[in-house]
């Protein structure tokens, strides 16, 4: 239980910073959304946002989980970082050069022609973004949860913070002294720029912070980089099939929408409250932080498969705590973002089931990482990237976002059970797969309960508060032996 308190402890530092920023930065929804209150201009941010998604996954191609992999495999663990530094700072250059010498031209290809500016300034900060990964996986390999920490809140408080700058205080002081130095520096026409503005400031800031902690010793190892690139390419079309599988709604949304029905107002609203279900995320997240480089750590020891299968059941049942909590209160929440977004609240509980099984999926894929068979990561993906784009291309024409939030739900439910079933014959595991339907049929049935009680005039909190007390005491009552064990004998 040892290996399972340090994972927990560590899953509690990396979170601060991923739960506590990713919360602040989630702010940062609302601001927009009661600031640019037309709701195309935050279709725009979410369109761009969905491109850099992709490009940040491409230009890393897996040479994060590689570094891990094989930071743990060989003896030189410098030449490692070296190497895979030294490749992704030359494709990032490339890529750099790419985007500055042809904007207009990739502006016209993603139907973001006007927004040129605003393409550069994210060509510069996904470059330095993707030089800022390994940097931050070495910290995280080595253990230093706190070196990690703070850099990260450093990088959310200059983001935030330039934000308010840009969009409340420079455009307010310009207001009150016309003339004055504010009104020269604010441009009421670059608009959504100050985001991605705010969004490079940081960026580079957090890249400078990292420099201390790179320790280049220049060794480029030719054959490691190969073995590298060989392990970690499926580990790439995971990722790009995992950005699909995100994002591609947020694309196709705009291209699919006829034009009476206002496209980038649509996606505006669609990525306002699909933004309302980061709490689930921002847990996956600081999870993930901690348990991909324990997991390759614990691979060894007799006790890793007992280690996981406690793991996922501890996973799945906060997970159904939280989609339990936010899909109940959601008439709370919404007023949170502006009146002219509130219409796509409805999407929430089923985005965030979504992203539950998305976390799910992501904690059975050990199984092929764990025995260097990366490549059925890589088939998995492409099956649910092929669910999620055909269910957004025959409904969104008809049902809208609604279609977006369907494709992505069917998409991970297929993943998580082709990965159990692929995972029992190449990596078995022998996860409680009766306590995970015991769990998910509880709180839907909870969650259903309340949302054909509540109407859009009376949302009935008493209920919200009764069926999540309930749900919890079930699960104290079920597993008081393991918190027993786990918190008291151990």
């Amino acid at each position: 239980m040892k290996a399972l308190k340090k994972l927990t402890g560590e899953t509690a530092i990396y979170g601060v910073p991923s739960i506590i920023g990713r919360f602040l930065n989630w702010w940062l929804n609302p601001l927009w959304t009661y600031i640019f209150l037309e709701q195309a201009n935050l279709g725009v941010i979410t369109n761009i946002y969905a491109y850099v998604a992709f490009l940040f996954v491409i230009l890393t191609y897996g040479m994060e989980t590689g570094f891990f992999r094989f930071s743990s495999k060989e003896k030189d663990a410098t030449k490692v970082f070296s190497t895979s530094f030294i490749s992704l700072a030359f494709s990032s250059l490339l890529f750099l050069i790419v985007v500055l010498s042809w904007t207009s031209d990739i502006a016209s290809a993603i139907q973001l022609d006007g927004f040129e500016t605003y393409i550069k300034i994210m060509g510069i900060t996904i470059a330095f973004d993707v030089l800022s990964t390994l940097p931050f996986a070495r910290l995280r390999l080595q253990h230093k949860p706190l070196k990690f920490a703070v850099i990260k809140f450093v990088n959310i408080g200059i983001n935030i913070g330039f934000n308010v700058f840009f969009l409340v205080i420079l455009p307010y002081f310009a207001e009150i002294f016309p003339r004055g130095i504010f009104d020269k520096l604010y441009d009421p026409e670059f608009g959504i720029g100050y985001v991605f503005l705010a969004n490079m400031i940081a960026t580079l800031v957090t890249f400078v912070m990292l420099i201390p902690h790179m320790k280049l010793a220049l060794k480029f190892d030719v054959l490691l980089w190969k073995k590298m690139l060989s392990y970690s390419f499926p580990i790439l079309i995971v990722g790009i099939t995992g950005m699909i599988n995100q994002n591609i709604d947020k694309i196709l949304l705009p291209r699919l929408l006829p034009e009476e029905a206002e496209p980038l107002k649509q996606l505006g609203i669609y990525g306002a409250s699909f933004k309302m279900a980061v709490v689930l995320n921002m847990f996956i997240q600081a999870f993930r932080f901690a348990f991909e480089p324990f997991f390759f750590s614990q691979k060894n020891d007799d006790n890793d498969k007992t280690m996981y299968v406690i793991v996922m059941k501890y996973f799945a049942i906060f997970g159904f705590m939280i989609f339990l909590g936010l899909s109940s209160f959601i008439d709370l929440f919404k007023f949170i973002i502006a009146p002219p977004y509130r219409e796509g609240i409805t999407i929430v509980p089923i985005v965030l089931m979504a992203n539950l099984f998305m976390g799910i999926y992501f904690t059975l894929s050990l199984w092929y990482k764990l025995s260097d068979k990366t490549r059925y990561g890589a088939y998995m993906g492409i099956m649910g990237s092929v669910i999620t784009v055909l269910i957004n291309i025959m409904l969104i024409p008809y049902i809208g976002y609604y279609a977006s939030a369907w494709a992505i739900l069917a998409c991970f439910v297929s993943m998580v059970v082709v990965s159990y079933f692929l995972g029992r014959k190449h990596y078995p595991i022998k996860y409680d797969v009766k306590n995970f339907l015991f769990y998910l049929f509880v709180s839907v049935v909870l969650f259903l309960l309340y949302w054909n009680v509540r109407t859009e005039t009376n949302p009935h909190f008493w209920l919200s508060i009764l069926i999540n007390i309930l749900f919890l005491a079930i699960i104290v009552i079920k597993e008081k032996k393991d918190f027993y064990r786990l918190i008291i004998k151990d």
